[in-house]
Order: structure tokens, then C-alpha cells, then sequence
């Protein structure tokens, strides 16, 4: 059972910001593979589907971002699961738009979806980071992270590049060859 969570804001204003790269990574997968139906349940959008005979949830919490870790308990509660079985995406200001980063758990960071996800059910998951740069001078990292990226902008590079990265551990690759493949 794996459970691929992508997080972000949900509505209109947020569409297409840094701060919701999760969401979009996540779409990325849908579309791949053929997904539209969900259940509304544990406090979000759960698609789910088998793929090479494991059960695989893509997961968008609608809790807002900074309550994310409401959904992640939720969804591992509701299907028995751990939160090793949990793969989170999010955006990330330390690296470079287009640049991806998976690791097999760390810190939150300054990261305030991660911290809830942290806080309701701790640090042992795998992570995608998505780069979306730093905030310009004096700009606020608030109004930064949730501002619009422009079409053609390397971030949605990163945004494919982490979906394939996704794509392949859903069928089955193992994290570390995924890590290895598309680390840089």
C-alpha cells in the first residue's frame, strides 16, 4: 500500500503558486494514469487505484497547508497503513525552480506543511521537494510562495520531473533507484 500525498491550497487563488507544487505533481500522476473519480474523505481528495496489484492513494488534503498533518493522520488511520507508506510532495525555497529533491525522510524544514504532517505523525517518511527558488528582497515568503509562476517559468520543470519521479515509484521502483535517477 502506498499513499502519495501532494500537498497545496485549494481555490482558485491558489492555483498555479509555488506553495501549491503537490497539488500539481500530483495531476501530473492523474492524468498518467487515467484518474478522475474520488472520494471526499479524511479531510481530502482521494483517488485510489492498483497498480501492479498494490493499492496506491493519490492524496490532496484540503485542509490548507498548514494543517496537513489532520489529512495524513486521517488517510493512515482510515486505511490501516504507516506513515513509511506515505510519499509527500511539497515545494521547497532552498532549491532552484526546476530542481527536485527526494529523500527518505528528514526534518520539516521551514516548511509548514511538513511541520503539521511532523507533529501529528512524525518524521519517518519519504519526501519529494519541488525548487521554487527564494522570495526576491524585502518580498515576504508568504506572498512569495503563494504567488502565481508564470507559464514556461523552470518550475514546472521541476513539476514534471518530480511527477515522473512519482510515476515510477507508483509502479513499483523502489525509492532509492527513483532517488538516484532523479536526485540533482
Amino acid at each position: 500500500m502506498k499513499f502519495i500525498i501532494g500537498l497545496g491550497n485549494f481555490g482558485k487563488e491558489y492555483e498555479n503558486t509555488n506553495h501549491n507544487a503537490g497539488f500539481l505533481v500530483i495531476d501530473e500522476c492523474l492524468k498518467f494514469f487515467q484518474l478522475s473519480k474520488h472520494k471526499e474523505i479524511c479531510n481530502g481528495l482521494v483517488y485510489e487505484t492498483n497498480i501492479g496489484g498494490e493499492k496506491v492513494y493519490f492524496v490532496k488534503p484540503t485542509t490548507y497547508m498548514n494543517n496537513s498533518g489532520i489529512c495524513v493522520n486521517s488517510i493512515i488511520q482510515k486505511f490501516k497503513g504507516q506513515i513509511s507508506d506515505c510519499l509527500v510532495i511539497v515545494d521547497d525555497i532552498d532549491l532552484l525552480p526546476g530542481h527536485v529533491r527526494i529523500r527518505q525522510k528528514g526534518s520539516a524544514g521551514t516548511h509548514n506543511g511538513l511541520r503539521s504532517i511532523v507533529a501529528y505523525c512524525g518524521t519517518d517518511f519519504p519526501r519529494v521537494r519541488v525548487g521554487c527558488g527564494k522570495p526576491h528582497q524585502n518580498q515576504d515568503l508568504a506572498d512569495f510562495v503563494l504567488s502565481k509562476v508564470p507559464a514556461g517559468s523552470d518550475f514546472y520543470k521541476g513539476i514534471e520531473t518530480a511527477g515522473q519521479a512519482v510515476i515510477e515509484y507508483a509502479q513499483g521502483e523502489t525509492l532509492d533507484k527513483v532517488m538516484q535517477k532523479y536526485n540533482g
